[in-house]
């Protein structure tokens, strides 16, 4: 359901010329990003499910922690944007097409690829530095941070440095940003309302993140932690295409042209 209905939104958006604005590029983006970032957990997890087989090799373990986070840290700086976006279009609206322009909205979206990227290669390649001894038993539906350290025979300490400096920066830094974006049209009551889906989506997001990730003890891990991870992980992403597109009267729009060119062949 998740990779269909953001295939969907991609395909809209790439192919109806009333979707090629702005705003869209940012959730044609982000819907791409999201049908990798489910990938990157969810197929694993359902085949262990499936045929019992939970074994995972080292190296496709810290793989996986990388383009985890990897995609997590792009959503994070996509979903500032996105609420940025929306800040210039409803306080700025005679302003938007120069503040916001395609060239503008390009860079944008690659300078968050990037910054998403890069946040997390030193943390992914201090991993590969840790030594794992037996039991090898990951207490985790995914190759997540905390139950990789406790695997760990040797010290850990500089990991978790470095990723609570990353983590802290990224989600802290993105959240500050996007809540002032939205704070700044709480006034607008009619623009807010428009918001009010969207900042519901991103509050379970970034709270559930900011749970897992901004504690004092990155290593600490409890069984709460898996269930808190299925919010970010599943049930966020599956929500996002219809929070910020499908409830999107643009979005239905497009769709219902595209339906009746379909039957008219």
């Amino acid at each position: 359901m998740t990779l269909m209905s953001n295939l969907l939104i991609i395909t809209l958006v790439t192919f109806q010329r009333s979707l090629h604005k702005p705003m869209y590029c940012f959730i044609g983006n982000f819907s791409f990003l999201e049908m990798w970032y489910t990938t990157v957990t969810v197929p694993k997890m359902l085949t262990n499910l499936g045929t019992g087989n939970k074994t995972i090799s080292t190296r496709d373990c810290i793989s996986q922690f990388y383009f985890l986070f990897f995609l997590g840290a792009t959503q994070h700086f996509l979903l500032t944007i996105m609420a940025y976006d929306r800040f210039l279009a409803i306080c700025y609206p005679l302003r938007y097409t120069t503040l916001m322009s395609r060239s503008i909205c390009r860079k944008l979206v690659a300078m968050s690829w990037l910054a998403g990227c890069l946040s997390i290669s030193l943390p992914a390649v201090m991993m590969t530095q840790l030594v794992f001894c037996g039991p090898n038993t990951i207490d985790h539906f995914f190759c997540d941070f905390s139950p990789l350290l406790q695997l760990s025979c040797t010290e850990t300490w500089l990991n978790e440095i470095i990723f609570s400096a990353v983590a802290w920066t990224v989600i802290l830094g993105c959240f500050t940003f996007t809540f002032m974006s939205y704070v700044s049209v709480i006034s607008r009551q009619k623009a807010f309302s428009t918001c009010a889906s969207h900042l519901a989506v991103v509050g379970i997001f970034f709270g559930t993140v900011i749970f897992m990730y901004i504690r004092p003890k990155a290593k600490n891990s409890s069984p709460v932690d898996k269930v808190v991870s299925v919010f970010y992980s599943v049930i966020v992403p599956l929500l996002n295409p219809m929070i910020y597109s499908l409830r999107n009267k643009e979005m239905k729009n497009a769709l219902f042209r595209a339906i009746s060119k379909l039957k008219g062949k």
